[in-house]
This record gives C-alpha cells, structure tokens and sequence, in this order.
C-alpha cells in the first residue's frame, strides 16, 4: 500500500488561517471517495511551536462543527515541506518562503492554486469574530474549486 499524499496548509503564525482551513479542506476530503488517499497537515512560516489555535478560529471551525482544540501549531521546515505532495499557502510572501526552502515546484497561493492568479488571504490574527467568520466564508467559497483541482489531478501529478 503506498503512502498517503500529503497536502500541507502554510499561512504565518500556524494558529489561524492554515489550521482552520486544513480542517476545512479535511473535512470536505473526507466526503470524497475519490481523494480518500490526501491527508491534511499545516504549518507556520514563523510559528511558535505547540501554540494552539487562535480563539477566532477555534470557535468559527466549531461554528462549522469542525474542532480545532487539539491543533498545536508547528514551524514550517524543509523536511516538512519536502514530505508534501502539494503546498497551498496563504499568501505570496509564504510561497516565496517555501520555494526557498527548496519545494517550488509544488507549492501555490490558495487563489493561484484555483486559477484566481496571486493573492494573499488576509490574516484574522487580532481581529473580531466576524473577521475570522469573513476568511472562513472566503475558505468555504475557494473549496470546491481546490477540490475540483485535486480531482483534476492524477497520483502521478501529486506525488511527484
């Protein structure tokens, strides 16, 4: 049995947008015979390792019944990134960082990775709930279009 392909979720600090979305993405995997064999994993170009969730998107990932109080944030490395099949980051500048750790080939901003070209997901760190309720309906409008990407693509394209 081969391995399961990984997709890594990069945003800064690891506590808001990438361990929201990467259960958000998660979830939805899970609904998808087809993508059964993708794991989910995330991590912070200048994360505090074994921070938690930010209290934002604890409670929005529990508005949407996804529970985040296990999540413990860890700094993005290149072993990390090398073990990914796929990288979707946050923004251009987080991109940039991965591609210096040696992985460019795989790695896109979430709106390059959906055909919306460059762009950053602006950070809800510090701000209201309805801030982070903002990016997570961004994150739940962008899914079927990652989904539909991740469909579009072979094994052979994503563990290469």
């Amino acid at each position: 049995m081969s391995e399961p392909t990984q997709v890594l979720i990069v945003c800064s600090g690891n506590t808001c947008r990438s361990p929201l979305f990467s259960a958000m993405l998660a979830s939805r995997l899970a609904g998808e015979p087809r993508l059964a064999g993708i794991t989910v994993t995330s991590a912070g170009t200048s994360a505090s390792t074994g921070a938690p969730a930010s209290e934002g998107s604890l409670l929005v990932a529990l508005e949407r019944n996804l529970d985040l109080t296990a999540h413990r944030a860890r700094r993005l490395t290149a072993d990390g990134a090398g073990a990914a099949a796929l990288i979707l980051t946050m923004s251009d500048a987080h991109t940039r960082r991965v591609q210096q750790l040696g992985s460019g080939a795989k790695v896109f901003s979430l709106h390059e990775f959906v055909g919306d070209g460059p762009g950053d997901v602006p950070d809800p760190f510090g701000g209201s709930i309805a801030t982070y309720r903002t990016t997570a309906d961004l994150f739940e409008r962008l899914l079927d279009r990652v989904v539909g990407r991740l469909l579009a693509r072979t094994n052979s394209e994503l563990t290469s």
